[in-house]
C-alpha cells in the first residue's frame, strides 16, 4: 500500500494543469513574438485534417509561416478550423499555386530548403546540422505521392526520419510535426 503522505505529494507533482494555468498568449502577443526561422511548404497536402493539425504543430513552435501551395486548401475551412483549434488566426500563411513559387520566395529570406522525403542520399533527421540563426524551410509532400520530384530538384537536401517498421510511412501531419520538433529542439541547442 502507497503510503498516504506520498500520495497526496504525488499528486501535487503530477496534477494535470487548468487551462487558465498554461499561461497562453493572445493571438497579438503571438503575432508580436519573434519566430524561429522556420518555415512550413505544404506541397499539395490534399487532407484538411493534415492541414489544421499542421497549424498547430506550427503555433506550438514559433513557426515563422505556412505556404500553403497548389491543391492544398486554405482557411478559412471548416474542417481546417476544426483541426487547426484556432491557429489559423495566429500563424501567419500565404498560398503559392506553383510550389516553385513558394521556392522562390524562401529563397529570397536565405532559407536553407529541404524536402521531409525517402530519396537517395537523404539526411537521417537525427544527423541534421543547424546553427541556431539558420533559416530553414521544411516541405511536406502530399499524402500518396509525397513532394513533387521537380520541387525535390530545387530542395538543398531531403530529410528523412527512420523508421524500422513494415510500412516505411507516415501520415504527413505526423511526420511533419516529429520534424518540426526535432529541428525546433536542435536550433534552440545550437552555439
Amino acid at each position: 500500500m502507497l503510503n498516504p503522505i506520498l500520495y497526496i505529494l504525488s499528486s501535487f507533482m503530477n496534477r494535470k494543469l487548468k487551462l487558465e494555468e498554461l499561461n497562453r498568449d493572445s493571438v497579438e502577443a503571438f503575432k508580436a513574438k519573434k519566430k524561429n526561422g522556420i518555415y512550413i511548404v505544404l506541397d499539395n497536402v490534399r487532407s484538411l485534417s493534415n492541414v489544421g493539425s499542421i497549424f498547430r504543430t506550427a503555433d506550438a513552435f514559433l513557426i515563422n509561416e505556412i505556404l500553403l501551395c497548389g491543391i492544398t486548401a486554405c482557411p478559412p475551412h471548416r474542417e481546417i478550423t476544426k483541426t487547426a483549434l484556432g491557429s489559423t488566426e495566429s500563424v501567419a500563411w500565404q498560398y503559392f499555386d506553383r510550389t516553385l513559387d513558394a521556392l522562390d520566395y524562401l529563397r529570397s529570406k536565405n532559407c536553407n530548403v529541404y524536402a521531409l522525403e525517402q530519396a537517395e542520399n537523404s539526411i537521417e533527421l537525427n544527423k541534421l546540422d543547424l546553427n541556431k540563426d539558420d533559416s530553414i524551410a521544411l516541405i511536406l509532400g502530399h499524402e500518396v505521392n509525397g513532394v513533387e520530384q521537380a520541387v525535390i530538384d530545387q530542395c538543398d537536401g531531403c530529410i528523412e526520419i527512420p523508421q524500422f517498421g513494415t510500412k516505411h510511412s507516415l501520415n504527413v501531419s505526423a511526420s511533419g510535426s516529429i520534424a518540426i520538433w526535432e529541428i525546433w529542439s536542435k536550433k534552440q541547442k545550437a552555439l
